[in-house]
């Protein structure tokens, strides 16, 4: 097989991904920016994005990519007469008025021709049947072109286990599972009495390392059984919480969350089912546990309008949970008509 044919075949069949390197990077600048901010980002967003989701996503990209690329070029409409590829290799002349076809079963045979004898002919013939059927060359540079899909796809792969890690090694090292296991029962415990206060019984309040009830596919920051004696947050909720009971530390709207979180839940334990008015309650609840795990009343007090704001401008999937008309000062919910609301 000549040069100039071997390329001309292999630029056919890496016509495809060729084009892939761009589209490729693209994805995985994306992607390297999106888990950046998911880890240096807003709570929000990680509340919002679960980012398991996000790396099945960049998972399967990669995966069709290589699918793609592993794929022959579409064939195109070949003339019947011997093609440029053929005279290439067989050494016919350009002209094609010379050639004889020839048809055995399904296979076509270009025989050249050119006032040859019938003895000859048939010896043409026989030999243009010995040829092999496939040129073990093609093969090789088949097999060879996929290489480079097969490195882009394991380059990919790299990348998305090393963000990955990045993200185990932040998770394991910040938030609530870098608290050591003595605080954590600790806090727990004290998280577990201010529920008991809303509850007026003793319940227990249970951070969700494991994410069994509540995170990434429940996709809520608590859950209690109305009723119950039991309830569980999310691992940031907890951490939340922690920092702002033994560290004092205040992270505005992350704590004013925590806060109504866990007064949510303590209601539902209350025995209250409906979510608007068990939200109501909790954003009233939600002043005095703010205030004795460490904040101002003024603070708490504002946190909590916060949130109620919040919950007035949310729709779609958190309509269950808007707050009714009568959470306002002087109306049929306000626990207390001798303070300001909430």
């Amino acid at each position: 097989m000549s040069t100039t044919g071997r390329d001309r075949y292999r630029r056919g069949v890496d016509d495809v991904a060729d084009r892939l390197p761009i589209s490729l990077t693209a994805v995985r600048v994306a992607l390297v920016v999106f888990v950046l901010a998911w880890i240096l980002g807003p709570d929000e967003l990680r509340s919002a994005v679960p980012i398991w989701l996000v790396f099945l996503i960049a998972l399967g990209l990669e995966v069709n990519f290589l699918v793609g690329a592993f794929r022959a070029p579409r064939a195109r409409s070949l003339e019947r007469g011997p093609q440029t590829a053929d005279r290439e290799r067989y050494g016919y002349e350009d002209d094609g008025s010379d050639l004889l076809l020839v048809r055995d079963g399904d296979e076509e045979l270009w025989i050249p021709y050119s006032g040859a004898t019938d003895d000859e002919l048939e010896s043409l013939i026989a030999e243009a049947r010995e040829r092999p059927a496939e040129d073990p060359d093609v093969i090789v540079e088949e097999r060879r072109s996929r290489w480079p899909a097969v490195r882009r796809f394991l380059t990919g792969l790299g990348v998305i286990c090393v963000l990955a890690l990045v993200i185990w090694f932040v998770e394991s090292r910040t938030g609530w599972d870098a608290v050591a296991g003595d605080t954590r029962a600790a806090a727990v415990a004290r998280f577990s009495e201010e529920a008991s206060r809303v509850a007026e019984k003793p319940v227990t309040i249970r951070c969700d390392e494991s994410r069994d009830y509540v995170g990434f596919v429940q996709h809520a920051d608590g859950v209690a059984l109305v009723g119950g004696d039991r309830a569980y947050l999310t691992p940031e909720r907890c951490y939340d919480l922690y920092r702002l009971a033994f560290e004092g530390e205040v992270t505005s709207s992350q704590t004013a969350r925590a806060l109504a979180v866990l007064a949510h839940e303590a209601w539902h334990l209350r025995g209250v089912r409906d979510e608007g008015t068990t939200e109501c309650y909790a954003l009233q609840s939600g002043v005095e546990i703010g205030v004795r795990l460490g904040l101002s009343e003024e603070t708490a007090r504002q946190m909590m309008r916060q949130q109620l704001t919040e919950n007035r401008l949310r729709s779609g999937a958190s309509f269950d949970y808007l707050v009714p008309a009568e959470c306002r000062d002087g109306g049929r919910l306000d626990l207390s008509n001798v303070t300001d609301f909430p």
